[in-house]
């Protein structure tokens, strides 16, 4: 079951999602993503402009002040990576991340995707509305790790 949202709702109150990277407020997500967020804590801002500039991003905005974003890492055809999904703390509850999800998923590059994937350690719950579920065959997924100081 996938959620559906009304995004003129949204408009009318001064809430928007935009694709325009040339809204990014990126001081703002650089600080989420080091300083608040479970995921990103020794993110080089090297690294974070890069991720930006190599994805479709999508931040979201109240009254022209950016409150929230999301990034898709993609080849726009087969594969999607969801990541770096938040809602400042003071617009959570209003639906928004509904909202973001819902128009990540009907952006015209991304319609179509045979697997999307996501890591998350908390939101289960909000993925699931839009079919998300645990993966099918864990033990295909392999991954590779280090950390941001290493060479």
């Amino acid at each position: 079951m996938r959620t559906i949202i009304n995004e003129s709702v949204y408009l009318k109150k001064g809430y928007k999602v935009d694709t325009n990277k040339a809204l990014l407020n990126l001081d703002y997500i650089f600080n989420f993503l080091t300083q608040d967020s479970y995921w990103g804590k020794a993110l080089p801002r090297k690294n974070f402009e890069t991720s930006i500039q190599e994805s479709i991003c999508f931040g979201v905005y109240f009254d022209n002040k950016q409150i929230g974003f999301a990034k898709v890492i993609s080849d726009k055809s087969t594969f999607a990576y969801l990541a770096d999904v938040f809602i400042d703390k003071n617009y959570r509850g209003l639906g928004l991340s509904k909202l973001l999800l819902q128009t990540v998923f009907n952006h015209p590059q991304l319609i179509g995707i045979r697997r999307f994937l996501l890591a998350t350690a908390d939101a289960h719950q909000l993925y699931k509305k839009f079919g998300f579920v645990e993966l099918s065959n864990p033990n295909w997924f392999l991954e590779k790790m280090k950390s941001y100081d290493e060479s």
